[in-house]
């Protein structure tokens, strides 16, 4: 039994832009399903890059042939594929929900096994496809960033140091990290081109914001002030930053991430 599809990934109007491993992510140049109202919208739209995307994972080409993804962004899948819930056993079950209350991910991830292939909801974010392996078999990324990855990764709840300044700087306590050798897709507000990624050796970043994608789980990562002082701190006019210090890798965007309001679009 074999499937064939036209005009999908390569339709007029679509575009591969990335290509990895089992996934593949595709744009629309423009969104054509719009009302005569919404035209000049999205004609302008499509001009600065703000288009439709959406991530394909082809089971056969990943190792495990399996997937992991944030529950609810499938949209369609085609041939051998059995969707599972990804929980093994009831201790299994009671860790994904305390994993999931701390970090703000969905605590069931669905796994999606076979030959087939499965693709996700379009989102008018940019996807990211990061292997594991290039950051030293373990990557921490920021709350919301999480879409897919190979279903052999191991999920842990990572806790920020010194939780009384985080909480202060209005972050989160926990994130999520990925541990093993496979690929993760990540949806960022801002496209590849304006990242940028930094190795640091015994060395420290201080970022104002949360600017941060994803970062080596061999960094501390904390919340600080500025400066030693309180008064310091005020006259220089930051506060708190975040700060990465260590030994590993960081990838952060130093433009303004919150352009984008909504991730999916196919409700």
């Amino acid at each position: 039994m074999t499937v064939r599809f036209f005009n999908f990934t390569d339709g007029q109007n679509v575009k591969l832009t990335a290509e990895r491993g089992g996934y593949s992510v595709i744009e629309y140049q423009s969104d054509m399903s719009v009302n005569p109202y919404e035209a000049q919208l999205a004609y302008f739209a499509s001009k600065m890059n703000v288009r439709r995307r959406q991530l394909v994972c082809h089971l056969d080409r990943f190792p495990s042939h399996c997937v992991s993804m944030q529950a609810g962004a499938m949209q369609w899948m085609s041939g051998d594929v059995q969707p599972k819930t990804g929980i093994r056993g009831a201790g299994d079950f009671a860790r994904k929900l305390v994993r999931g209350s701390v970090t703000g991910e969905s605590a069931i991830k669905p796994e999606y096994e076979g030959t087939g292939i499965v693709t996700l909801e379009p989102t008018y974010k940019f996807i990211l496809l990061e292997d594991v392996t290039d950051w030293n078999g373990g990557i921490i990324i920021e709350d919301g960033a999480y879409l897919s990855s190979d279903a052999s990764l191991t999920h842990r709840a990572e806790m920020i140091s010194r939780p009384s300044a985080a909480i202060a700087g209005g972050e989160g306590l926990f994130n999520l990290g990925l541990y093993g050798n496979g690929l993760v897709a990540l949806e960022s507000s801002v496209p590849r081109e304006e990242l940028i990624v930094a190795d640091l050796y015994d060395d420290v970043i201080k970022i104002d914001g949360s600017l941060a994608i994803a970062w080596s789980p061999t960094l501390q990562f904390t919340v600080e002030r500025t400066t030693k002082s309180l008064i310091g701190s005020a006259a220089s006019g930051e506060g708190l930053v975040n700060v990465y210090r260590g030994t590993g890798r960081i990838m952060f965007a130093p433009v303004a991430t919150g352009h984008v309001s909504s991730a999916s679009t196919g409700a």
